[in-house]
């Protein structure tokens, strides 16, 4: 079962996001189903790791986006995703110290809530402002 399910309403407009939001959707998928065989600690920071890194690589293709567009709410919109990164160096971290605490259901939930709400709000916002653009 996906963790996230891909949504229709989870485009903005923008080709090159939308295909980076189907393909982060099904890499985040992908690797939570590998954290299910409960890999050893070096396998599990290293799916973190990708994890974070593409996440972070997409948000910085978002946001060169919006800045060449002049987008009204861009700086708004890079702070949730600069919370989101946190929150995953947050998971990191903790792994790496607490090497017995099942981090999974948490990752998992995290990533989930937080996309769900980001497409559902500060995306959505994106995708009204693209559509006014002249």
């Amino acid at each position: 079962m996906s963790l996230i399910e891909w949504q229709q309403e989870f485009e903005i407009g923008i080709p090159s996001v939308d295909h980076e939001h189907r393909q982060l959707i099904g890499l985040i998928n992908d690797l939570h189903d590998s954290l299910a065989e409960r890999p050893d600690l070096d396998r599990t920071m290293a799916v973190l790791g990708e994890i974070n890194a593409r996440i972070s690589a997409h948000f910085a293709l978002e946001e060169n986006e919006m800045r060449a567009m002049g987008y009204d709410e861009f700086a708004d919109h890079k702070e949730d995703h600069e919370h989101l990164l946190d929150e995953i160096r947050d998971i990191m971290d903790r792994v790496q110290d607490d090497r017995g605490w099942d981090y999974r259901d948490e990752l998992g939930t995290r990533l989930r809530d937080w996309f769900g709400v980001h497409f559902r709000t500060k995306d959505a916002r994106l995708h009204r402002f693209l559509q006014n653009l002249p």
